[in-house]
């Protein structure tokens, strides 16, 4: 038996476990582990048969921790997904205002930043304390990745659209050419 513990926010414990312990029976019976969640610590045990079940469910019980919608966070059983992080105060230091003026370029006057961010890159962006999630398929969260680092370096966002823009042209030119090889 292979166990995993992971700590998550006290303020999530709620979204892991959903509602009438839906969500957690629907993680459990998708690899067939059990979760063990102490509500008052924040700790979760991922306890399983096959190891790999185990190891495949961390990612997603992490994204669900980080803010994302547990029917986003279980995309991340497909191979093809990935989650990566970007921890903000990288980019801010110590300062908490300047913490708070990054959070708000990458979300953008009423979500139109991080919205258009994640139709042009495909992929999934949770902005939560300081980091910022990102959940889509691996050549787009690298992407989304990079969008968003040029946000927190202070690159305008008309800059960074452009660019997201020429990355989608070529990727849709480089699909093209493989499919008039074959």
């Amino acid at each position: 038996m292979d166990t995993q513990e992971l700590k998550i926010p006290i303020e999530r414990i709620a979204v892991l476990i959903g509602k009438n312990g839906e969500t957690k029976r629907q993680i459990e019976r998708k690899k067939q582990i059990q979760l063990e969640i102490n509500s008052e610590e924040g700790d979760v045990f991922i306890h399983g048969e096959d190891s790999i079940a185990v190891f495949d469910t961390v990612p997603v019980i992490k994204a669900i921790a980080r803010g994302f919608n547990p029917e986003i966070a279980v995309l991340l059983y497909d191979e093809s997904y990935g989650l990566e992080f970007i921890t903000i105060s990288d980019f801010s230091g110590r300062s908490q205002k300047k913490l708070l003026r990054l959070r708000g370029r990458v979300i953008g006057q009423e979500g139109k930043a991080r919205k258009m961010i994640e139709s042009m890159t495909e992929t999934y962006i949770s902005v939560y304390g300081k980091t910022i999630g990102i959940i889509g398929k691996i050549e787009d969260v690298a992407i989304s990745r990079q969008a968003l680092e040029m946000l927190l370096e202070g690159a305008p966002h008309g800059n960074v659209y452009k660019w997201l823009e020429d990355k989608r042209r070529e990727s849709i030119r480089r699909r093209f050419a493989d499919k008039t090889m074959i």
